[in-house]
């Protein structure tokens, strides 16, 4: 573990499920022709790629308006997947004698959606918003980017962080000398030669491909598109193909803007939530009150285990409706750092009718 990213010793936690044989290492790719994808897989993945990031609103300003019909499309929708804000003395209600977890996605959540995902800072006020809240409860970031690197985003050695899509995850605990030591959970970790190999394909294979950026999220390789004009977005998505079927023990899966490619085990942001809150003696529902906060399509794995384990609340952060297994919503990082600030002026409220400290 590389001390100057500001995390202590590292113990590894032993993975006991049965992964299967990994594939034999192969050559790397090189710039092959892409071949004729099945028609249907094609217009599939392109339909998921449009619908994954919706394309901004352009308001024209009369009242018959597209704008105006998207926002009273919005409206409605959030009769179903209502405010997290206007309704947070209700979600509190659900709070009362229960400790809250809390999880964040990063992208989307925590940070704006940006044309390049290197340059996806979080700002300084929604930085000291996380920071407040870690405070008074247990919080983790739970982000398909790798653990190192959306900890360089973040820098709070306070949280739990959770990387690609929770396959990579660190628990700080106090050792019996009295040491913070953290211990590190891979349920893919035998993958990894395999995610390198495959990272560096890809990167040879989409280097003709305009604007296309290639991520290496450790347990998860991730292409971004969002600056690829879309008449390039089939290339794209033969390329990734090509890869993926060069591997049979990995799976394509898309996000907002970008295709992964990443292990074909039973692992995703729900279970990494159920082991958190497992980890940090949490998952006594009638004591904790989880919620997880994310908009991205991978975040849907977490708020389907709160639903099912009926015990917190999922909060979908978009500003467009969609099918989705979130209780409340947001609009935007914006909100999500007012629903933070809420959250530490209840628990400060809550101290002081106690005559807490």
């Amino acid at each position: 573990m590389d001390v100057k990213k500001g995390f202590p010793v590292v113990t590894e936690i032993p993975y006991t499920a049965k992964l299967g044989a990994i594939v034999p290492r192969r050559k790397m790719v090189k710039s092959p022709v892409p071949t004729k994808v099945d028609d249907a897989i094609v217009n599939g993945w392109i339909e998921a790629m449009r619908c994954s990031s919706p394309p901004r609103k352009k308001k024209i300003g009369h009242d018959h308006s597209p704008s105006n019909d998207a926002d009273c499309e919005f409206r409605s929708w959030q009769t179903k997947c209502p405010s997290a804000l206007t309704s947070f003395d209700k979600i509190m209600v659900h709070a009362e004698g229960r400790k809250i977890a809390l999880f964040l996605d990063y992208d989307g959540t925590l940070s704006d959606i940006v044309d390049d995902p290197d340059k996806a800072v979080m700002t300084k006020k929604m930085r000291v918003a996380v920071k407040d809240v870690a405070k008074y409860f247990p919080t983790a970031i739970v982000s398909g980017r790798s653990r190192d690197k959306v900890f360089e985003f973040v820098k709070l050695t306070e949280l739990y962080y959770a990387g690609s899509h929770g396959m990579d995850i660190m628990v700080p605990e106090i050792s019996s000398t009295n040491k913070k030591v953290d211990n590190l959970f891979q349920p893919a970790r035998e993958f990894l030669p395999m995610m390198d190999e495959v990272f560096r394909s890809l990167i040879e294979i989409t280097k003709g491909i305009e604007g296309c950026k290639v991520e290496n999220n450790k347990f998860c390789c991730s292409v971004h598109y969002r600056n690829v004009d879309e008449k390039d977005w089939n290339l794209v998505v033969q390329y990734v193909n090509n890869i993926a079927k060069a591997y049979p023990k990995l799976r394509v899966t898309h996000g907002r803007k970008v295709l992964e490619i990443r292990p074909l085990i039973d692992w995703d942001k729900g279970k990494a939530v159920e082991f958190l809150l497992d980890s940090l003696g949490l998952n006594n529902s009638e004591n904790v009150l989880p919620i997880y906060i994310g908009d991205d399509r991978t975040d849907e794995d977490a708020f389907k285990v709160l639903k099912k384990r009926n015990c917190g609340h999922g909060i979908l952060v978009s500003s467009v409706p969609k099918e989705t297994e979130a209780v409340f919503s947001l609009k935007d990082p914006s909100e999500v750092m007012a629903f933070l600030r809420l959250l530490v002026r209840y628990k400060k409220r809550q101290s002081l009718n106690n005559g807490e400290n």
